[in-house]
Parts: C-alpha cells; sequence; structure tokens
C-alpha cells in the first residue's frame, strides 16, 4: 500500500524535532551536528535568532497579500540584491526549480522580443542538476531524470564538462543561452576553473546569446563570495538563486540585467507565493548579515580550515577517500569507497553528511559553523572513515 507521503525519496530513519546552529536533535534526543545544512539551506543554522526575530515581526503584520499589489518588503530585498551584484531587476520564485523555469523563459522571450525567435536552445552541461521540473529536466539530459517522463521539453543540448570543442559545436543560430552552475553541486562538487567562466563569457559576447548561471547551491556566500562566480571576475547575463537566500525559508530569485529582462513585461509571467512579505522579510535580515564583508571573510578562512582538515582525513584514509574538492564551506570528498557507506557511518557517529554524483560525500555545514564544530566535524568522519574501513576489509 503507498503511503501518506508519497514515496519519491529513500529517507533516512532520521526524524528530527528540533535544531539550533549547526546542531539538529533527533526524536529519541541524540544530537546531529549538521554538516549538510539542508543541502546548503539553512546558511544561517537552525533557529537563528536574528531569522526568528524577522519572520515572527513580520508575522504578526502581514504574510500575504499576492502580488497584484505592490508589495514593500519585496522591493527593498530586490533593492538590496540589485546594490550587491551584477543585476538591475529580481523576480522572486519559491525555488530553484522555479527559477530555472523563469530564466529559461526569459532567455528565449529575449530573443523573440529581438526579432530572433528562433533563437530558443540552451546549452547545459552534463552532471548539471536544475530542479525537476519539465524545464529542468531536459536541461541537464540525465536519463535517470527523464525516463518515464517524455516527451522530453524541447530546446536543449547537453555538452561535456570541460569539453571546449564540444561547446564550440553546439552554438548555432538557434542557441539563445549557455545554462552552467559555477560549481557543480549534485554533480559531485565540481568548480569550473576561473578561466573557463571567463571564457564563457567571453563566447557568450562573441556569439551574441545570453549567460545563464544557476547559483542555488554555490551562491549566497557559500564559497566565500556573495555568488561564485565574483570570483572569476565576470558577471552573468540572468543568473538562479534560491536555497540560501531565504535561511530556511522557502524563497528564490532570477537576477537579470536590463537587457536580459527587459522582455518580461505585465502578464508574461507570475507568482502567486514568490515575493511575499514573510519570505522578503526573512531574505532581507540574510543579505544583511551575508552580504557583509567580514562574515564572507570569516567564511573563507572556516573553509580553509575545514579544507586542511579534509586533506587530512584523505591522507590517513586512502582507502576510503581519495582528494577534496571545492571551495569555502562548499566541500567535497571523492570517495574510494562506496560513498552511501560513508554517508551512513557517518550517521552512526552522528554526523549529516550529503551524497553527490561522482561518488562524492558533500560538505555543506551553515556559514555560522565554529572553530570548534569544525574540530567534531573533521573528529566524527574520521571515526566514519575508520568503520567504513574496517567494514570493507572484513
Amino acid at each position: 500500500m503507498i503511503p501518506s507521503v508519497l514515496p519519491t525519496y529513500n529517507r533516512a530513519p532520521l526524524s528530527f524535532v528540533k535544531g539550533e546552529g549547526s546542531w539538529l536533535t533527533e526524536a529519541d534526543g541524540r544530537r546531529f551536528l549538521d554538516m549538510g545544512a539542508g543541502i546548503a539551506v539553512n546558511a544561517l543554522g537552525h533557529a537563528n535568532p536574528d531569522l526568528v526575530a524577522a519572520l515572527t515581526e513580520q508575522a504578526g503584520k502581514l504574510w500575504h497579500t499576492s502580488n497584484l499589489y505592490r508589495i514593500p518588503q519585496q522591493e527593498a530585498l530586490a533593492d538590496r540584491l540589485v546594490a550587491a551584484t551584477f543585476a538591475d531587476t529580481v523576480f522572486f520564485t519559491n525555488s530553484g526549480t522555479e527559477s530555472c523555469e523563469l530564466a529559461v523563459k526569459m532567455a528565449r522571450k529575449h530573443f523573440f522580443e529581438a526579432g530572433q525567435p528562433e533563437r530558443v536552445n540552451i546549452v547545459a552541461f552534463h552532471g548539471a542538476f536544475h530542479g525537476r521540473s519539465h524545464a529542468a529536466i531536459a536541461a541537464a539530459g540525465s536519463q535517470k531524470m527523464i525516463e518515464g517522463f517524455g516527451p522530453v521539453l524541447p530546446g536543449f543540448t547537453q555538452v561535456g564538462w570541460g569539453d571546449h570543442d564540444g561547446l564550440h559545436a553546439a552554438i548555432d543560430e538557434t542557441t539563445a543561452a549557455i545554462l552552467i552552475e559555477p560549481v557543480q553541486g549534485e554533480g559531485g562538487i565540481r568548480p569550473l576553473p576561473d578561466q573557463c567562466l571567463k571564457g564563457l563569457r567571453d563566447l557568450c559576447d562573441e556569439k551574441g546569446i545570453l549567460l545563464i548561471l544557476d547559483e542555488v547551491q554555490c551562491g549566497m556566500g557559500r564559497t566565500g563570495k556573495l555568488f561564485a562566480h565574483e570570483w572569476a571576475g565576470v558577471d552573468p547575463d540572468i543568473m538562479m538563486v534560491a536555497k540560501g537566500i531565504g535561511g530556511g525559508f522557502p524563497l528564490g530569485a532570477v537576477l537579470a540585467t536590463e537587457a536580459a529582462g527587459a522582455a518580461m513585461t505585465a502578464g508574461t509571467h507570475g507568482s502567486t507565493y514568490g515575493g511575499n512579505p514573510l519570505a522578503c522579510a526573512v531574505g532581507a535580515k540574510v543579505m544583511d548579515i551575508v552580504a557583509d564583508a567580514d562574515f564572507l571573510a570569516e567564511v573563507r578562512r572556516k573553509g580553509g580550515r575545514l579544507r586542511q582538515g579534509l586533506e587530512g582525513l584523505v591522507a590517513a584514509h586512502p582507502e576510503v577517500f581519495e582528494e577534496v574538492r571545492g571551495s569555502g564551506l562548499m566541500l567535497g570528498l571523492t570517495c574510494r569507497a562506496a560513498n552511501a557507506e560513508v554517508v551512513q557511518a557517518a550517521y552512526d557517529q552522528q554526523l549529516i553528511t550529503v551524497p553527490a554524483a561522482d561518488n562524492v560525500v558533500r560538505l555543506l555545514p551553515p556559514l555560522t559553523i565554529s572553530e570548534e564544530e569544525i574540530a567534531a566535524a573533521l573528529s566524527r568522519l574520521d571515526l566514519a572513515a575508520t568503520q567504513v574501513k574496517i567494514k570493507t576489509t572484513a
């Protein structure tokens, strides 16, 4: 008999009832050190007092009115994002998947209004993850995601990660945009080298097409910059944001230049809940904290400390781990053992990690994690690796 909750997840047998900072409390009382942060969502930890205060203050005033009216909290957050980024305009969504849908629509509408309606194709990359809507799974092109959900939405082409010749060959007179994550998250913490992102920007300029960046997982301070593309010193035309921007409250956004977004006029897109007062009050507080230069410097410092410790674990457990990937507090351990076994062994040590493709274990802790908690995470991961090693050699 099918359960009341549609069984689309293979859920771990854990039920968390309380969170505080970098810790989650299970129903049986055990405390877990959270190095997953809801898959990079709880950027400021659990029950962050600043976010709780912002949410409760707004909840006592107004929750929802709809986008038929001006929403001051939405305008204030949009102004903050525009001031801090390349963007001239922002549309608020509820999730990264919704942001992907709008990014695709925006690129195609841009060229339609420019008198080039044939430019509809989006070039994306193998290993990508942009969500689970029809456009998002078509963009990624993974057989695992599209099987059984045909017909697949047309207008998307995938090329290999790092395949420069394939990328050039994929661009023609029907191409509207290139869509890429500066750091692939679900794909296994695969950072795009700065020179490659610069090359993509140059290629888009040369071909007269748009560059869409998916910073749903790698954005909002995760790599030590407000957005990961800042490391390369280039700007996109359109950018997808979600996860950390709400600090745990459902919120996403599409940021765009005026040129890219101007075609999206009244009636071309909408959202019932997107940008509601509750979400934007929380998002504004997240921006107050995460966009601060000193806060980002701390993320970089703590990321360096965590990476150093992980490199030590690779050296200590070569049978289990192969290498460390990523930057800031978006790090991955490529495993020689099965990553699922490492994740399970970490659960046994009351440590939460997140699996990814390419046999990688992701470490995406709250950006507020302390030095002591980093040390505790490394100690628990060391014990987990020892447990895996004993099991595989038994």
